[in-house]
């Protein structure tokens, strides 16, 4: 039988997600994909922000660094360059890597650094008060946004495709086999990967937005969530309020460490050859 402790710091339990909240299920998650792809925990360095998903860096038991608000990318980044070697995973939320860390979500993509992020999407600002974040729906309530919120809302999976990201997926915390999987590839791709996950706050968002318990929060995401190539094949006005998952990009890039490391190899035998 699996054994979970194998991979998780007992000292700090029990955790401090609220019931029904599905971060623990990502982390059950990861840890299966760890488990199946044979990393061990001295190959793997896991990154957070601040926020909900953050705290996963404190369960888990690798590597792990805990860095500031928005900045998690931007530290897995030197953590990439300096240890090439490692499997480089950054845990971020929606308002963590798209607000106050967007650039450096876009950037990391842009290069194609060889970081897999784990994109906890729960629509809001669930740890500091329930404040609208980027991913919050338009019309949905937030603390911020008494009578619903007037913004549109980011495409974040779309947002790092166009940015230049060599992997792209959408999973959630209903689907769980599915998103075993996502991760898993995820891990092995070799460039920026990112899965985002919906992960639903049922405390901040859920009960102010008529999803009161987190059955009905679970309910929502399976009826919702579809498998993209289903998705495609549906009629037009069966498409309403569906959220394409699955492998949604995947392309061969060169990838921004390997390039690096070449450039550092031709430099240095062009200072040979000139002595």
């Amino acid at each position: 039988m699996f054994n979970y402790l194998d991979y998780v710091r007992e000292k700090n339990l029990p955790h401090i997600w609220c019931s029904g909240c599905g971060d623990g299920i990502i982390l059950k998650a990861l840890i299966r994909s760890l488990k199946k792809l044979g990393i061990s925990k001295d190959e793997a360095v896991m990154v957070s922000g601040i926020g909900c998903a953050s705290r996963t860096a404190g369960y888990i038991d690798i590597n792990t660094l805990h860095t500031t608000h928005g900045r998690a990318i931007a530290f897995a980044t030197g953590v990439k360059l300096a240890k090439p070697n490692l499997h480089v995973i950054v845990v971020t939320g929606d308002g963590d890597a798209t607000a106050i860390g967007g650039n450096h979500y876009i950037h990391a993509a842009r290069r194609n650094i060889d970081l897999t992020v784990l994109l906890y999407n729960n629509f809001i600002y669930g740890m500091t008060g329930g404040q609208v974040s980027p991913t919050t729906p338009r019309g949905k309530m937030a603390s911020t946004a008494p009578f619903g919120n007037l913004e549109p809302s980011f495409n974040i999976a779309g947002l790092a495709q166009a940015a230049g990201a060599s992997f792209v997926a959408l999973g959630d915390v209903y689907h769980v086999q599915q998103l075993d999987k996502l991760i898993a590839s995820a891990l092995q791709k070799k460039g920026f990967s990112v899965v985002e996950i919906l992960t639903p706050c049922p405390t901040a968002y859920g009960r102010r937005n008529k999803q009161a318990t987190p059955v009905d929060m679970m309910n929502w995401l399976k009826d919702n969530v579809v498998l993209k190539d289903k998705l495609d094949k549906m009629a037009e006005d069966e498409k309403a309020g569906k959220i394409a998952s699955g492998v949604l990009w995947d392309v061969e890039k060169p990838e921004f460490t390997s390039e690096y490391g070449k450039l550092i190899a031709r430099l240095k035998t062009e200072k040979q050859t000139k002595e």
